[in-house]
């Protein structure tokens, strides 16, 4: 049975090999343990019966007011182990951690233009295209940024699309690069 548990550090010498679709970006170490320690109740693993990682999620939690959000920074799950209903489940947990324990109004998260799986997949958990990004990723590839309304977003305000592309610069400092 797969196991979903925080991730810890000792996690980071053993989930490359879940880094290796061409669609996940990694990052250098520090940036994981950045997220590690800020956000640890964001992070979380899949992990299997013999104890291989599986997948993982990575986010955090940031904006003031109505913006006020959690972020999925990266989920991805180990080719091997897809269509299991393994992000799902990590999606869901980060979403109910951001609705329950954080208060948000939404989770949001930005995946390539051209990653249509994963964008049918977040369609289907309820995801919205709220805007595209242009230029997004390394400056070639647009983004879509995607959000989902929480329980404390009553009139969904944080879902209403925008009607024009927007470009990197004109992005809150803290809507950082993420990936998918």
């Amino acid at each position: 049975m797969t196991t979903i548990r925080r991730f810890c550090c000792d996690d980071l010498l053993r989930f490359a090999p879940v880094n290796f679709d061409h669609l996940t970006e990694t990052f250098n170490m520090s940036f994981y343990m950045t997220y590690l320690a800020r956000w640890p109740d964001y992070f979380h693993v899949a992990e299997s019966p013999g104890g291989r990682i599986m997948g993982y999620i990575m986010g955090k939690v940031e904006g003031q007011g109505e913006s006020w959000h959690g972020h999925v920074t990266a989920v991805t799950v180990a080719s091997e182990y897809r269509r299991q209903q393994l992000a799902k489940k990590l999606m869901n947990m980060l979403e109910d951690i951001s609705d329950k324990m954080d208060k948000a109004y939404f989770v949001d998260l930005f995946v390539r233009a051209s990653n249509m799986p994963a964008i049918k997949m977040y369609e289907k958990l309820g995801y919205i295209i709220y805007r595209r990004v242009l230029r997004y990723y390394s400056g070639e590839e647009d983004g879509l940024d995607m959000r989902k309304a929480l329980s404390r977003d009553v009139e969904k305000k944080s879902i209403i699309p925008l009607k024009r592309p927007v470009t990197p610069d004109e992005l809150e400092p803290s809507e950082s690069r993420s990936t998918h």
